[in-house]
């Protein structure tokens, strides 16, 4: 069971990447464990300096495919997603409070944060912001997030048979990559057979 749950989420993050033009391409997917990971997307990124708010938004719904394909498919929801979820609400945070991507708060940065070299790198962040911001900087990030997951479950959905074959295939061999991944991706669904319409 572990390993089908593994194989639909797996599957989610890689097919939400693949529909969303800004996302990082998938190029393999596995269920093979390494470390603490039951599976695990790999994507093809390119150097860059430079990151737009689409770019982040789509990465974010891509984070989000496995957990919205847990519950589309099981209609329940598992740990599986915690890793995905806590970097999905770093990255969130970031673009409202170090990005100045929130339409809402507007471009400026919150939280003055210090290099402290001599404890190795840590940061420190000092609070330069009350507590009415603090509430509104949550209600962004909250809301960053519903967005991506509502993007992501809306892809899954709209592809459900997509998943499901891919998904399928992934239990059977375990890692899909490269050329085996795209043809899966690109092959058409079969429709279902038209209705007969009764003789009149």
């Amino acid at each position: 069971k572990e390993k089908e749950i593994t194989a639909y989420h797996e599957t989610g993050h890689a097919l939400v990447a693949k529909m969303l033009p800004n996302a990082d391409p998938p190029h393999k997917i596995s269920i093979v464990a390494r470390g603490m990971a039951l599976g695990y997307t790999k994507t093809l990124s390119e150097d860059r300096y430079m990151w737009a708010r689409s770019k982040f938004n789509d990465e974010l719904a891509a984070l989000l495919g496995g957990r919205a394909a847990e519950e589309l498919v099981f209609n329940e929801v598992t740990t599986g997603a915690q890793d995905d979820i806590k970097r999905a609400t770093e990255l969130a945070r970031r673009m409202v409070t170090d990005f100045g991507m929130s339409d809402k708060l507007g471009p400026r940065t919150f939280g003055d944060k210090q290099e402290l070299v001599f404890l190795g790198r840590e940061i420190s962040e000092q609070k330069d912001y009350g507590d009415k911001i603090a509430n509104a900087i949550d209600e962004e990030v909250n809301s960053i997030i519903q967005k991506a997951h509502s993007t992501a479950s809306k892809i899954l959905t709209e592809n459900k048979e997509k998943l499901i074959r891919i998904a399928q295939k992934l239990v059977a061999e375990e890692t899909l990559e490269g050329d085996k991944l795209e043809a899966l991706f690109s092959e058409p669904v079969p429709s279902p057979l038209p209705q007969a319409t009764p003789a009149s």
